[in-house]
């Protein structure tokens, strides 16, 4: 009897809990339509290809990329598309990886492939395509072992990017 008693006391302090905890019932409170659009603004990237033996501006869209990993997509050469638009690369596939050093006004840019091995035009394309991330800063890039091949920015002013 004493159990039963103990259990019919439990069941009534529970239900006086649940009932009496000051909470009172509620519909859904309506808060407006949910948030629509892109998560994150999309990110365009300039690499320079080259067309008809000149460097020409190539914009593709990405997501956010290290320098290092931009020079990568400029080895890797043109897509499908902008062979058909005849643009090609002088940037070796092997000259990735590469290493770049910043210091304050400069960009070094290290190779895979010696520089001595590049040709003017893919030295060109690397310093460019470096320059190309930092639009608002001024800075000297050079291509490490090339640096009397690496150009003066304002040889990176090619055709309309595309």
């Amino acid at each position: 009897m004493r159990t039963r008693l103990a259990m019919l006391a439990a069941g009534l302090v529970s239900l006086v809990a649940a009932a009496g905890c000051g909470v009172r019932p509620s519909d859904a409170i309506s808060a407006g339509a949910p948030p629509s659009g892109p998560v994150a603004p999309p990110t365009t990237i300039t690499l320079y290809l080259v067309k008809n033996g000149r460097l020409s501006a190539v914009t593709r869209r990405s997501g956010p990329l290290f320098l290092a990993d931009t020079l990568a997509l400029l080895a890797a050469g043109p897509t499908t598309t902008e062979r058909a638009h005849g643009l090609t690369s002088d940037v070796p596939p092997g000259a990735g990886p590469f290493s770049v050093t910043a210091a304050p006004g400069r960009l070094a840019v290290t190779p895979s492939t010696p520089a001595g091995e590049l040709s003017t035009l893919a030295v060109e394309q690397i310093a460019c395509t470096t320059a190309a991330t930092m639009p608002d800063s001024p800075v000297r890039v050079t291509v490490v072992g090339a640096e009397e091949r690496s150009p003066a920015r304002s040889t990176c002013v090619p055709t309309t990017p595309r």
